[in-house]
Order: C-alpha cells, then sequence, then structure tokens
C-alpha cells in the first residue's frame, strides 16, 4: 500500500469513510470522481490529492506523517521504503537530563552504522545521518529514543517517524520489541539481554572491559537490523487487513 491509496490524512475523512471509497472501488487518487462522498468532503479530498501530488513530486513526506495517526505511519513505508533509516538506542538510564547516550545504531540499506559515546557519536554527527533519511523507523521511538537524542545530543529529529509500537498494537502485538519478534518468528543472533544488562556492559567497558563494549554493540545492532524485518512483517499484515480486506468487500480485520 502506498500513500497514494490513501485518503485518511483528509480532514473529515476516518477509516469508516475510507474503507466506504475503497470498496467502491476508489482506492487511488487517481480514481477519485467526487463520488460516495458529499460535495464539502469532496472538495478537500481533492485539494488534498492536489496538494499530495505535489509533495511527492518533491520528495515531501512530512505532512503525511502529519495527518496520520502514529498507528497508520505504515502507509508511507512503500514510497521511502529504501531511504528509511532504522535507529535504536541504549543509554545509561531513563532520564535524558541525568543519563547519556552511549550508543546509536543506524541501519539503511543493508548497511548498520554505529555511533559510540567518547569516540564518533557527536551532535555533528548524527545530524548527518539524520538528515539523510526520508523517515525514521524505531519501536517506541517516539517516546524514548527520539526525544531522548533531541534532549541529551540537541539534534533535529522532527523528519517523518514510523514507530512501529502502534501499528503492532492494531495488530494486536503488545508488549516490548523482544516479545513481538518472537511471537512472528523473527530470528535473533545476539544473546537475549535486557536494557539493565546494556547499562551494565557500558559501565564494564569504562573501567576497561573492550569486550563488554563489542558486545553492546552487537545487541544495539541486532535490535536496529530486526526493526527492517519488523517493518516488512507488519507492513505485509496490515496491507491486507486493512487494504485488501476493505478492497474486497471484506470488513476491516483490524
Amino acid at each position: 500500500m502506498q500513500i497514494e491509496n490513501s485518503f485518511l490524512p483528509v480532514d473529515g475523512v476516518g477509516e469508516k469513510t475510507e474503507r466506504r471509497l475503497w470498496k467502491h472501488g476508489i482506492t487511488h487518487w487517481d480514481e477519485f470522481d467526487g463520488s460516495v462522498v458529499g460535495t464539502t468532503l469532496a472538495d478537500r479530498i481533492e485539494s488534498f490529492i492536489r496538494d499530495g501530488r505535489r509533495h511527492l513530486e518533491c520528495g515531501e513526506y512530512t505532512p503525511f506523517a502529519q495527518a496520520l495517526p502514529a498507528a497508520s505511519r505504515w502507509r508511507l513505508y512503500e514510497n521511502i521504503r529504501d531511504d528509511v533509516c532504522y535507529l535504536d538506542i541504549e543509554t545509561t538510564g531513563l532520564n535524558a537530563d541525568r543519563h547519556a547516550v552511549t550508543t546509536v545504531s543506524l541501519h539503511r540499506r543493508g548497511e548498520t552504522t554505529t555511533l559510540i559515546n567518547g569516540q564518533d557519536l557527536t551532535a555533528e554527527r548524527l545530524q548527518t545521518e539524520l538528515d539523510d533519511a526520508a523517515a525514521l523507523v524505531t519501536f517506541n521511538g517516539q517516546r524514548f529514543d527520539v526525544p531522548f537524542l533531541e534532549t541529551a545530543l540537541d539534534v533535529d529529529a522532527t523528519m517523518p517517524h514510523i514507530d512501529l509500537m502502534y501499528p503492532c498494537r492494531k495488530l494486536g502485538l503488545t508488549g516490548g520489541l523482544k516479545p513481538i519478534e518472537k511471537e512472528l518468528g523473527i530470528a535473533r543472533e545476539q544473546p537475549d539481554i535486557t536494557g539493565r544488562d546494556a547499562v551494565r556492559l557500558w559501565h564494564q567497558y569504562e573501567r576497561g572491559d573492550d569486550a563488554a563494549l563489542e558486545k553492546l554493540v552487537r545487541y544495539n545492532q541486532a535490535d536496529t537490523v530486526n526493526l527492517e524485518t519488523l517493518m516488512e512483517t507488519v507492513s505485509n499484515r496490515l496491507h491486507e487487513s486493512v487494504f485488501e480486506a476493505a478492497c474486497n468487500g471484506a470488513d476491516s480485520r483490524v
């Protein structure tokens, strides 16, 4: 599913109205003809489509992300899949005013980069990595990773953001990243350690244990790389449950 299949960002269009459009064969912006909905709403949809085409031509996805609920931002994925940045961070605690970012892993186009506190993790370097991406994909990053980075490193991370925790909930997948991975059968090569273990490993590294840092980096990278598999799985399931179900005349399963 691409953003051109969506009418949900339009003011006044909810999921029920969008499903009605799809069931009547209006499954793409190109197919909208003003029927099915009233005149006022039709005018809004036509205005949205005009603006939306201009945004897509310019590579601007922020207006769509801002207009979509967090649980529905997965709809952007097919448009920008080659330019998303999967991000996960490790810290020494939960308070960005008192604790530090230890590692930041970024996975994009099949390559993973990990920035390490005291080595190459700087605001300038991280900002360059963020600016080079069309969108961020995280798990619980909307509430934790992004605000923490903005506070601790003063970076600007206001680009479109797909926080997979919310579309996972739409599919009935609750809990943390690792339990969801297990439920979906997503393998994890690295040892299953906790956030508390990650803090311990960092402090061991500060005391001179380089092996502890290597283990922490592998753990951080595994979280980040697995986000890509989770993104693919979740977007495929929601495409089927939300879009294909409605186009085939069935009630949405989510």
